[in-house]
């Protein structure tokens, strides 16, 4: 099972992201951060080997926190969580600075699932 730590500000869709992961049986969901400040702790204490990070929240945006985590060359998989409305130049942006992928909320379960067992 691949280790996976959800980042989002919101605690439903965190949870509904938890629920789609756990429910394939594929993925073990790590731990839940609320920002990038807590992603970027919690990634060096939980090992994970997938982060599905939301692109906009508040202390620390996703995409700040991917530049720290790819920085890292810890070689974390990092995919991107978007709202449909938000994607444009930011998704551009996240494939740039190393994110492998983004996924649109709302989720649809099996487009989640075929992207993260890509990695």
């Amino acid at each position: 099972m691949k280790r996976v730590l959800i980042v989002d500000d919101s605690i439903s869709v965190a949870r509904q992201l938890e629920k789609i992961l756990t429910a394939s049986g594929e993925f073990d969901v790590v731990g839940h951060a609320k920002n990038g400040m807590e992603a970027i702790r919690m990634s060096q204490t939980e090992s994970p080997e997938i982060i599905c990070m939301d692109m906009n929240m508040p202390v620390m945006d996703g995409l700040t926190a991917l530049r720290t985590l790819v920085a890292s060359g810890k070689g974390y998989k990092v995919v991107m969580v978007t709202s449909l409305g938000g994607v444009g130049e930011k998704y551009q942006e996240a494939l740039k600075l190393g994110a492998l992928d983004v996924i649109s909320k709302p989720f649809e379960e099996q487009s989640v699932l075929k992207t993260l067992r890509t990695l």
